[in-house]
C-alpha cells in the first residue's frame, strides 16, 4: 500500500457506515445516532468544510459542548484533509485565544450561542454548524491524507506562559488509533464512555478509537461524569463496557463510592494515564477492578501513548511498571552522553517511530532542543526527549522513575510550574513566586504556591481569581503561602526542597 493510499480513523467509520448503517456509533440522552447518519453528516460538513478551503494544514479550531456535534465536525475536519484543533470552552477566554493563535486556526467551527464570545476570541472566520444552508454544498472531492499530513494540534504547558502547541501528523495518529483497536480488543461490541475532557489529546483515543473499531461511544454531560454516582448510573444505564482514559486519581475516587466501586467491577476494560498508578495499586486498588487495567505512558508529543502494561491480578507494588513500546514506537533509554544505558541502570526516556510529533508550532528553538536526531535510528529519524526517567528490566519492561525536570502530572495534564509562576507574578501585589509539587497521605500529587508581597493586600480567594483569567483548573494552587522571603540555595536559586519541607498539607 502506497504511502498516500493509507487510511484514517474516518474511512473505517465510513467502511462501518457500508456494512452495518443501523449500528450504533454515539449514544446521548437524545437517543442513538447510527453509523449510517453519523456518516452522511460527517460527509455534509466535510464538503462545507472544503468548500470554505479546508485541506492539507488547514487548521480548524472545534469548539462546541462535548456531543454528535462536537464529533461531527473534528472527523468533517479530517475528511476535508484539515487539521483540528479541539477547544474546551469551559476555559478562561483568554487561554482560548492564546490556544487558538497558538495552534495556528484559520477557521473556528462552533454553534450560534458560543459565537458571540468565541469570534471576540479566535481570529479566523466562523462556521457555525447549526446555521449551515438548509441546501447540500456542492460535491467535493476530498484529497488522499499523506502520513506526513498535520492532523491535530494539541497543547502542552510552557515555561515562557504560553502553551506549547503540539503538531501531530497523521501517519502517528492512524498508526496510534490502529494499536489501540487490536491491543485492546476493540470491536462491534464495545462501548466506550467519552470520559477525557475536550481539549485534552486522551478524548480522541476515547472517542475515534471505538468508533474506528465499529463500536458505540457514549457521550454524556461531563458534569454527570465527575460525581461519583452519577458515573455510576451512567455506566449501568448505557451498558458501558470500556473506560480508554481515566487517570489513577479519578479511579482513587470512583473506589470510594461503594455505588461506582461495584460498576468498576462490570468493566471488561479499563485503561489508566496521565500519573504514577503505584499508589492506587499500593492501596489494593487493582482488586477493585473485574476486567482488565492497563497502564498507559506517555507524551503529548508522541501521540499520546507510547508504552502500555497489562497489569496483572497480583502486581507488584514496589515499582511503576509502564511497559513495553506499543506499535510504531521505539523507546530508548539514554544517559547525558546521549548513549544507550544498559538493563538495570537509569536513563532519560527518549521516544522515536511514528507517533513523534512534527514539533512545536512556532518554536523553532525549542523543537531542536525536544526533538533530536535518533543517533541509532535511521537516517532523519528523531526522538522526544521526554525528561521522564526509566530502567529496563532484562525482559525489556520499562520502570518509570520519576522526572529529570520541573515538570510534574496533575490528575493526568503535564504541567510547567514556571507557567503558574509567571501568572501569579503577574498581579500587582506579588514580588515573588514559588510553585513546588506536594504529596498527600494517599499518594495524590498537588500544587502549592508560595508567595511574597503585602500579605494583608490580596486573600487567597482574589488570587485564585486572578489565576482563573488565564489558567485552566487543574492549574490552580490547592494551598497558598505567605513568606517574607523566598529561601534560596547557595547558588541564588529558589530553594524548592526547603518549601515543600515547610508545606503543610491541604484540607481535603
Amino acid at each position: 500500500m502506497s504511502a498516500r493510499a493509507r487510511t484514517t480513523f474516518v474511512d473505517a467509520l465510513r467502511a462501518h457506515a457500508d456494512r452495518a448503517p443501523r449500528s450504533p456509533a454515539l449514544l446521548t440522552a437524545e437517543g442513538p445516532t447510527g453509523y449510517g447518519e453519523l456518516a452522511a453528516r460527517i460527509e455534509r460538513l466535510a464538503a462545507h468544510l472544503a468548500a470554505h478551503g479546508v485541506g492539507p494544514e488547514r487548521v480548524c479550531a472545534v469548539a462546541l459542548p462535548p456531543g454528535v456535534d462536537a464529533v461531527v465536525a473534528t472527523a468533517a475536519v479530517v475528511r476535508a484533509g484539515g487539521a483540528f484543533l479541539t477547544l474546551d470552552t469551559g476555559l478562561p477566554d483568554r487561554r482560548l485565544a492564546a490556544l487558538a493563535a497558538g495552534g495556528g486556526a484559520t477557521l473556528l467551527l462552533t454553534g450560534a450561542a458560543l459565537a458571540d464570545r468565541l469570534t471576540a476570541l479566535v481570529d479566523a472566520p466562523a462556521v457555525l454548524l447549526d446555521r449551515l444552508p438548509a441546501a447540500d454544498p456542492p460535491p467535493a472531492v476530498f484529497p488522499a491524507t499523506h502520513p506526513r499530513s498535520l492532523a491535530y494540534v494539541s497543547h502542552t504547558s510552557g515555561s515562557t506562559g504560553a502553551p506549547n502547541p503540539v503538531l501531530i501528523e497523521h501517519g502517528g495518529l492512524d498508526t496510534y488509533l490502529r494499536a489501540v483497536v487490536r491491543d485492546n480488543d476493540l470491536g462491534p461490541g464495545t462501548v466506550a464512555l467519552q470520559l477525557a475532557p475536550p481539549g485534552y489529546d486522551a478524548s480522541i483515543r476515547d472517542t475515534f478509537a471505538p468508533l474506528a473499531a465499529g463500536g458505540c461511544v457514549v457521550l454524556v454531560e461531563r458534569s454527570r461524569l465527575l460525581r461519583a454516582e452519577s458515573f455510576a448510573d451512567t455506566v449501568a444505564a448505557y451498558g458501558v463496557d470500556t473506560l480508554l482514559s481515566t487517570t489513577p486519581s479519578f479511579l482513587s475516587f470512583l473506589a470510594q463510592s461503594p455505588a461506582a466501586a461495584g460498576r468498576l467491577r462490570s468493566l471488561r476494560l479499563v485503561c489508566s494515564s496521565g500519573e504514577s498508578l503505584r499508589p492506587f495499586l499500593a492501596a489494593g486498588g487493582r482488586a477493585l477492578l473485574g476486567g482488565r487495567l492497563v497502564n498507559q505512558y506517555g507524551p503529548s508529543e508522541c501521540t499520546m501513548t507510547s508504552t502500555r502494561y497489562e497489569v496483572p491480578a497480583a502486581p507488584d507494588t514496589s515499582a511503576d511498571t509502564v511497559g513495553t513500546a506499543v506499535d510504531g514506537a521505539v523507546v530508548r533509554l539514554l544517559d547525558a552522553r546521549g548513549r544507550e544505558v544498559p538493563a538495570g541502570r537509569t536513563g532519560e526516556v527518549h521516544i522515536g517511530g511514528a507517533g513523534v510529533a512534527r514539533g512545536y508550532g512556532g518554536r523553532p528553538g525549542l523543537t531542536a532542543d525536544r526533538f533530536p536526531p535518533d543517533p541509532y535510528g535511521p537516517p532523519g529519524a528523531r526522538l522526544y526527549r521526554t525528561g521522564d526517567l526509566a530502567r529496563r528490566s532484562p525482559d525489556g519492561t520499562l520502570e518509570y522513575l520519576g522526572r529529570a525536570d520541573r515538570q510534574i502530572k496533575i490528575r493526568g495534564h503535564r504541567v510547567d510550574p514556571a507557567e503558574i509562576e509567571g501568572a501569579l507574578l503577574a498581579h500587582p501585589e506579588i514580588t515573588g513566586a514559588v510553585v513546588t509539587a506536594e504529596t498527600d497521605e494517599r499518594g495524590r500529587t498537588w500544587l502549592g504556591a508560595h508567595v511574597t508581597g503585602p500579605p494583608e493586600s490580596t486573600t487567597d480567594a482574589q488570587l485564585r481569581a486572578h489565576l482563573a483569567r488565564t489558567l485552566p483548573p487543574h492549574m490552580m494552587p490547592r494551598r497558598f503561602t505567605r513568606l517574607e522571603r523566598l529561601p534560596v540555595t547557595h547558588s541564588g536559586k529558589a530553594d524548592r526542597r526547603a518549601l515543600r519541607a515547610r508545606a503543610p498539607e491541604p484540607v481535603s
